[in-house]
């Protein structure tokens, strides 16, 4: 009888023993993935990849034109606030130029020819010098003076292309075509197979805005490149 009880009880142990041994193992096979559950989460993944990234990239170039309508937004008010400034203060001349004090810089505005009158309108900002009185034949260096003149505390800009690989701080390079001036964002230029920056050709490449001071006309160009 007692060798029965004793049979009994570690049979009884052993069974303890082996469902903790059992419980454990289960477990253990729980805490891993299967390959089905893998192929799943890959292609999960893969979903996610192929619908996000392009999301991402099209608010990129949202951005992106956001920042260069925003600009064209702030210069044009500039050339506005100019000209009627100019217009307030009865149009002021220095030596037959016509000139105002913009915010402590001396700006000096478009001053039609007096053999040709009507060829430009009157007032709009050329630059801080007197030497481009009439805006007919303006610089790049004419038109960084306008970009700093009018602008509070404006991007840094350039005339050299390769400011734009050499000077990370550079954010918009600007060009003169048919006495425009014509301001372009860097991050939307074209690079060569070295990655650096191409001199656009038109305002056909990246985003853009141009202004004419014969008419104070800022015109926006948006090229998805």
């Amino acid at each position: 009888m007692k060798q029965t009880m004793k049979q009994r009880m570690k049979q009884r142990m052993q069974q303890r023993v082996q469902q903790k041994i059992n419980k454990g193992t289960k477990m253990k096979k729980q805490a891993g993935f299967t390959l089905i559950e893998l192929v799943i989460v890959v292609v999960i993944l893969g979903f996610l990849a192929v619908t996000a990234i392009p999301k991402f990239l099209d608010l990129t170039e949202q951005a992106k034109q956001a920042n260069i309508e925003g600009m064209a937004g702030g210069f044009a008010t500039g050339v506005s606030l100019a000209r009627a400034q100019w217009e307030a203060e009865a149009r002021p001349t220095e030596n037959s130029i016509n000139r105002i004090d913009y915010d402590g810089t001396e700006l000096f505005l478009t001053t039609p020819p007096a053999l040709n009158p009507t060829s430009i309108r009157p007032g709009y900002p050329t630059g801080i010098n007197a030497d481009n009185a009439t805006g007919t034949a303006m610089a790049a260096a004419d038109c960084i003076e306008v970009w700093q003149g009018i602008l509070a505390q404006p991007p840094t800009i350039t005339a050299t292309i390769t400011d734009l690989d050499n000077d990370n701080s550079m954010n918009y390079f600007v060009s003169v075509a048919n006495n425009q001036c014509q301001f372009f964002l860097k991050e939307t230029l074209n690079q060569d197979t070295n990655g650096l920056y191409v001199t656009p050709a038109s305002t056909s490449v990246g985003n853009n805005f141009t202004y004419n001071n014969a008419n104070s006309a800022v015109v926006i160009n948006i090229n998805n490149n």
